[in-house]
């Protein structure tokens, strides 16, 4: 798989995508990194430590958080996206946005992908952006009915049909425009579209069955309440939950795994492939 100047080896590694959030109400490190000189140490960092790919985002999607607009939305990331671009160039760069609007201005500042936690299916315009441009975009899988602040958790007679069957609505519309199969990667949406806690563990322990589908997946489980509910920890202390869930994402088949806290994964990582090409 080929993402801005760099090709992925999907079916043999897994690589490393660190968050850049510039927002501030993010559940983990919301303004953190909104301004320029942050983001940019932020980016530099994530760098050093291993990242394969920088996902930056400018809108919390958090449960409860407050929708933005697409003019601020734009105005928080697009300058972040061309300087990081400027100073990074050989890492590629992704744009977690559902806007059309904001994923083209980013793409034309530099971003080489686009991260649509609505699997195109909230933005109409947003299928003909990616098409036009020829990037890869992340569809993830989420339940269109669910209003984030109503908490009401939808009820999932099949969950893994609802899962594949809505992912596969994502994939029909990419394929409507034009989207080649090779730009397209799959994420289940691991804390979104009201998921039980054992739904969101499903999504790992069942990677198999998503992999069926015949596309690579992320897997974006970084700190997020899964991991709390199981410890019993608060957002600060998720690191060890995260490292455990996300290797395991990783031996189902993870071809991508989203993080905050590159380093540690990058080590972990590190070793796995190191015992798994031992021969």
């Amino acid at each position: 798989m080929q993402i801005g100047k760099k090709q992925f080896d999907i079916e043999n590694r897994t690589y490393i995508m660190g968050i850049l959030n510039v927002t501030p109400d993010s559940f983990y490190d919301g303004g953190a990194f909104c301004d320029m000189d942050t983001a940019l140490h932020q980016a530099e960092k994530l760098v050093l430590e291993g990242a394969d790919i920088i996902d930056i985002g400018g809108e919390s999607t958090r449960p409860g958080a407050t929708p933005i607009g697409e003019q601020e939305e734009i105005e928080r990331t697009a300058d972040i996206v061309l300087n990081v671009k400027n100073r990074f160039g050989d890492i590629p760069i992704s744009i977690d946005t559902y806007k059309a609007s904001v994923a083209k201005v980013a793409l034309d500042s530099g971003a080489d992908m686009v991260n649509d936690i609505w699997g195109l299916r909230h933005d109409k315009a947003m299928a003909a952006v990616v098409a036009d441009l020829e990037v890869p975009v992340v569809l993830m899988h989420n339940h269109l009915m669910l209003m984030q602040q109503t908490f009401e958790v939808p009820k999932h007679s099949n969950f893994f049909n609802e899962l594949c069957n809505g992912l596969k609505e994502s994939m029909r519309i990419a394929k409507s425009v034009g989207i080649k199969k090779e730009n397209i990667i799959l994420d289940p949406g691991i804390g979104f579209g009201g998921k039980t806690l054992e739904q969101n563990l499903a999504c790992i322990a069942e990677l198999g069955k998503l992999k069926k589908l015949g596309f690579p997946i992320l897997i974006g489980v970084s700190n997020k309440s899964v991991i709390g509910n199981v410890l019993g920890v608060e957002v600060g202390e998720r690191l060890y939950g995260t490292l455990g869930a996300n290797m395991a994402a990783v031996a189902h088949g993870a071809a991508f795994i989203r993080v905050h806290d590159v380093r540690a994964h990058r080590d972990a990582l590190t070793m796995w492939e190191m015992i798994k090409f031992t021969q």
